[in-house]
Order: structure tokens, then sequence, then C-alpha cells
């Protein structure tokens, strides 16, 4: 046995109190004479015995009340199994999660309350003069510096539910970075969760230092299904057209889910998508039209009715129906006749004819497809802003020249990379197949084992078949050779054709079926697509034409209930927005400059990860983390004081003492009441 105050034992010197009391009470008697005192004698003798024994026992409950006072404060301790005890001051870092699983009860509370009680109970475990951090998931920067129990309690009473959610790791170093501040080598850190499979990644975290225990709450089990996300099937949606957007239903439980009612509300209107069955711990597919009538920003919910977890039952987008698309083509002398007249039967599409000398590189981002027409040869400028436009989600069409220089068009071509020139062959090939599984050609032929009219050419280039260009035809002579190929590069995709646009060549521009649908698809076919909605709790960013005239003119959102000013950064034309965490609710979100001209909408969502109800029992958590960490498991009716004061210290005996010393106390009562002499 150990004491913690050792210096309280030179109390023992109180025993001293009641011996002198004892030994120096004296008790006057006043004579009585009677004429026989032989019973008398008796009796005296026999109430003199007693009355000794009486005050032997009183006083030996005295001194047991006194010794065990004194013990108490100095709080002896059996020191735990191959645990050092530590002394002096203490830093102590409380993680609570506050995401949106802590809203799911156990037994009759939510799971926040009851962490927010052992955050309490572990703060009173540890010495008024200890330090203190208090962490959530918000990462809030008041949440970064230690302070006193009595702060340390206050800011447990204002944790509420956050939609952000942090894996295990980041809070650990989170919680080690404010640890380090401290004045003091004692550092513990407390995590407090329902510990989610999908983000308790204890593994990634190792410190020796660091004394780390996990307290586990368990919820009970619930089940949920929930809108995962949604996206457009074209990645550039079209005014009058009925645009199908895909939504991906996840059912996260073990039980399969029946009638499921999936709705959709666009402008004024809720309607119903239909009703989904899905498997147990799978998903489904669905597809919605939306009806588009006009240009300009729009906003739609996907939603469904489960309980009770109803953050992510509804799945806000946003997108925007551009009036024009805007489409350049760089001609190395006069343009293609062919490509205006495509391009002017189509609507809201526009084509910018420029020449290779004199480009403005800066514009290039405004356009979704850029079209590189005979040009002879490829300077590295515009080889290397060509690069940077597809690399940052554009669409190039590449049709060489037939006096291309070859060694230019390698070095283009290899950058990306793509395929490369070889050389010119003036022979007849025809083109035998059509890729009708990739966007460019899907859903454009209604019969597709109809004999279609298909290109032919006269001369062209053999390109090289490297293995790891990642090639995708779309269209492949009846030889086996590339006629047209697509390459993925970065956000966006370059298209290369092996023959010149000139008719002398080729007659793609006289064959209707496919030039006109291949123009139209590679136009509305952006790599990167629209981002139709933004994830609330990640670093997102936001991407958006830069319209200010003046750097004192500053961009904000604007929500339902919020309005705030997101970090901004501009690079040419285009202003790059960093939300962080200012974003707390779901929904729509305007960016203006001024309110009566607002610059777009923006849709964010809660994050999907809290979705997912698996949980690590304690001892599935304590077999996970290993040596890594301590799993104190608590039942809910017992206090987490008493379990830590005897981890970190042994089994604490300084409460029995203080019992014992009541207990002594009331057997003196006793005795004076009831042992009469």
């Amino acid at each position: 046995m150990q004491f913690l105050f050792p210096t309280f034992l030179f109390a023992m010197a109180a025993l001293a109190i009641p011996i002198i009391i004892h030994l120096f009470y004296f008790r006057r008697f006043k004579k009585v004479y009677f004429t026989n005192v032989r019973f008398l004698k008796e009796v005296k003798e026999e109430t003199s015995a007693r009355s000794r024994l009486r005050n032997l026992l009183v006083l030996l409950m005295r001194l047991g009340a006194v010794a065990f006072l004194v013990l108490a404060f100095a709080q002896p301790f059996i020191p735990a199994k191959d645990a050092e005890v530590k002394k002096g001051n203490k830093a102590v870092s409380i993680f609570i999660d506050n995401s949106f699983s802590m809203q799911a009860l156990s037994q009759d509370v939510p799971l926040i309350d009851k962490a927010k009680q052992r955050a309490r109970e572990a703060v009173e475990a540890y010495a008024p003069d200890d330090e203190f951090q208090i962490l959530t998931n918000d990462f809030e920067g008041r949440h970064q510096r230690l302070v006193g129990r009595d702060d340390a309690l206050a800011l447990i009473d204002e944790v509420k539910v956050s939609p952000a959610v942090r894996e295990l790791s980041q809070v650990l170093a989170r919680q080690k970075q404010a640890l380090n501040t401290a004045g003091t080598a004692n550092h513990l850190a407390y995590v407090i969760s329902d510990f989610q499979r999908n983000i308790t990644d204890i593994a990634n975290f190792a410190d020796s230092t660091l004394e780390l225990n996990l307290i586990p709450l368990q919820a009970v089990q619930e089940r949920n299904i929930s809108v995962d996300s949604a996206w457009f099937i074209a990645p550039v949606p079209m005014a009058g057209q009925a645009n199908p957007i895909v939504v991906k239903v996840r059912n996260l439980t073990e039980e399969d889910a029946e009638n499921i009612r999936l709705t959709i509300r666009y402008g004024e209107e809720t309607k119903p998508v239909g009703t989904l069955s899905i498997p147990a711990g799978a998903s489904v597919l669905d597809t919605a039209n939306i009806p588009i009538q006009r240009t300009g920003w729009h906003e739609a919910e996907l939603a469904i009715t489960d309980y009770p977890v109803q953050f992510d039952d509804r799945y806000f987008v946003a997108f925007n129906v551009k009036e024009e698309i805007n489409v350049l083509s760089i001609n190395e002398s006069q343009p293609n006749r062919y490509l205006a007249s495509a391009f002017a039967g189509m609507a809201n599409f526009k084509l910018t004819n420029l020449l290779s000398q004199g480009l403005d590189y800066s514009q290039f981002s405004n356009y979704e497809l850029i079209i590189a027409n005979e040009l002879a040869n490829i300077s590295s400028g515009l080889a290397f802003e060509l690069k940077q436009y597809v690399e940052n989600g554009g669409n190039l069409l590449v049709f060489p020249s037939r006096n291309a220089n070859i060694a230019s068009y390698r070095s283009f071509l290899s950058a990306f990379p793509a395929n490369e020139l070889q050389r010119f062959e003036e022979q007849a090939r025809n083109v035998g197949d059509v890729n009708t599984e990739e966007f460019v050609f899907s859903d454009v032929f209604e019969n597709k084992s109809a004999n279609l009219k298909l290109p032919a050419t006269t001369g062209n280039f053999r390109l090289t078949e490297y293995g790891n260009r990642r090639e995708e035809r779309l269209l492949t002579y009846r030889d086996g050779g590339a006629y047209l190929a697509k390459y993925r590069i970065g956000e966006g995709q370059v298209y290369l054709c092996a023959a010149p646009l000139d008719e002398n060549f080729n007659n793609l521009v006289r064959n209707g079926e496919i030039f006109i649908p291949m123009l139209y698809k590679m136009a509305i076919s952006a790599g990167q697509g629209q981002r139709v909605a933004y994830t609330i709790g990640r670093d997102e960013t936001i991407t958006a034409r830069h319209l200010a005239t003046s750097s004192d003119i500053v961009y904000k959102l604007q929500g339902q209930a919020e309005e705030f000013i997101p970090e901004q950064r501009i690079i040419g034309s285009k202003v790059f927005l960093n939300v962080n965490n200012q974003v707390q609710e779901a929904g729509y979100y305007t960016l203006f400059l001024n309110r009566d001209n607002p610059l777009g909408k923006y849709a964010f969502n809660y994050d999907r990860k809290e979705s997912i109800l698996e949980y690590y029992t304690p001892g599935a958590l304590a077999e996970f983390a290993g040596p890594l960490a301590n799993v104190i498991d608590v039942s809910d009716n017992a206090l987490l004081t008493a379990q830590i004061e005897e981890q970190s210290q042994g089994i604490s005996l300084w409460r029995w003492c203080l019992i014992l010393a009541l207990l002594f106390l009331g057997a003196e009562v006793l005795l004076l009441r009831f042992w009469r002499t």
C-alpha cells in the first residue's frame, strides 16, 4: 500500500488527544452514608468494571475514527499491477464526439448527453490545478488551448451536435498538439465516442508518450436508409430537354427495406419518383427526369421518408443551365465552313474562330470545347496551355494537318500522354465500328444494329499503340486501327482524330449522323462536369468566374439562416472560394457581390460517413486498439470518476477510510447512548 499524500500521516499525532482526554477525565463522587454497605460494595465493584470496559471501547472508537480520518486525507492506494503512479500536475485532453450519430439513444437519453456527463466526470477525477482541453469535431479555435477545471466544465456544457465528422487519427493529432503546449510531462487523452467503424482509424496513430483512454458509448441499434448521392447523366444540363438525374439510395442495415418512397422537388412541385426495395447492406440506383425549360441556376431536392435517422434523408442539388455553350476553333488559316454550319444549327451553341497566332490563353477556361483544326505546328506555349486547359476539366478535339510537323505533334501528345502521330499514309480506309457504350455516341442511335453510314478516309496518320496511354477508341477502322480515340487527362479529355478534317482526305464532314452528334456530345461532355453538390465538413473549394473589377470587392455566400465571407483566391478569370467549416446547415447557398446580382447557387449536404451505423463494441475496440490505448468500459449507472482514479493510481482506499471513520464515530454514539453503567 502507498499514500498519495504521505505527509498527512504526521497528523496521526492527533491520536494523543482522545488518550489524554481519557486519562485525565476524573469524575467526582459524593459520599452518601448508609447503615449497611455490604450489598452496595458488590454493586460498586460490578458497575466500575462495566464502566471501565465502556470507556475503553469508546476510546478505541475515537482512536479509530481519528486514525482513519487521517488516512483518508493521506489517500492510501494499492498500486495497479505494472503501473507507475504519475505525480504532479497533469494536462488532460477530452474529446467529445458531437457528430450526428451521437443523437442516437442510449436507453433513455441521447448519446451526446451521456458523453457530456462522462466528460464532466473525467474532469472531476483530477485536481483543480490540472489543465484541460475540451475538443469536439468542430475543431474550434477556443478548443485548441488548455484551460482550468471550471472553464473546462463550462465548455462541456456548451457542446452541441454538429454536422462535422473527423477520423480518430485527426482527433488524436489535434489532442497531441494541444498537450504539447502544457508545462508538465504528464499527458493524458480521453476520447468519448460511439466509435463508428468507418472513422476509428487508431492504427494510423501511435505515440508512446501519450496515455490514451477510449470511452465507448453504446447506442440502441437503429435502421437507416440514406440518399447517398445524385448526378446528371449528361455533364452539362440543357434547356428544353428532360435531363435525367441518377439517384443512389443505400440500405445501411442488416434487414431488407421495402416500399421506400423517393420523391423529387423541383421548382414549386414535389413529384414521386418511385418506390424502392433495397436489399440489406446494398444500394440501388433510380433515375428521375428534370424538365428544364429555362437557362440559369436551378435547385432540386431528392428525398425519402425514413425514421429515426433523418439527417441523410434529403439530398440537395443546384446546377446551372448555360445560355450558351462556348466552342473555340483554333485555325491555321481559314475557318472550316462545315464546323461553322454544324454549330450554327445547334441551339445555345456559339462557335468562335481564331488563328493560332496571337491567342489569349487566359480565355481558354471560358470554352467547353476547343478544336485544334488542322494546325501545321503546335508551339510549346500553346501545347502547355492546352494541357493545363484539359487537366482543369476542358475538352480538346485535335484534327491534325496533312502537312503537320510530326515532331511538334509528338511532343504535344506525349505530354498528356496520348498516342502519337506516325507517318501519313494516302490509302483508302473505312471506319467499321462505333463505340456506343461511351458517352459521345451513347443514346445517339435508336437502332444500334442498323447499317450506319460510317466515315471513310483516303489519307490518315498511323497512331502509336502504347499500352500505358489508356486509349479508349470511339471510332475504329475495319483493319483495327484507331480513327477517333479518347484519352482522359486529369479532369478533362482529349479526342484525337487520325485524319485531317479536310474533305479531300476525310468525308466525316459530309456524314451528318456521325459528325453532328459527335460535336454536340463532345461540347457538353466536360470531363469534370458540373458539381451539383458539396459536402459539409470537408474543405470544399468552389470555382466560379471572377467578375469583380476591383480587389476591394468581396464575394459572399448566403444561406437560409447565415451569411459569411469565404476565403477567396483569384487566378486569371476564375475565383476559388474555400468555405472551410463555415457551412453548418444543409441547403442552398447563393454567391453574390451585391444582393441584386447573384452569381451562382451551390448545394451543401451533410457528410454521409455518419450514415453507416456500424460501431465497435467495447471488447472489439479493445482488441482493435491493442496496446495503443486503454478501453474504459463503464456501465450506465457507474461513475467514471472512480474508475479513472483507480486506473491512474491503482485501487484507491480513501473512500473506505472515510467510511470506516464514520462507522467508528457511529459506534461511539451508540455506546454512549445505549450502554448505561
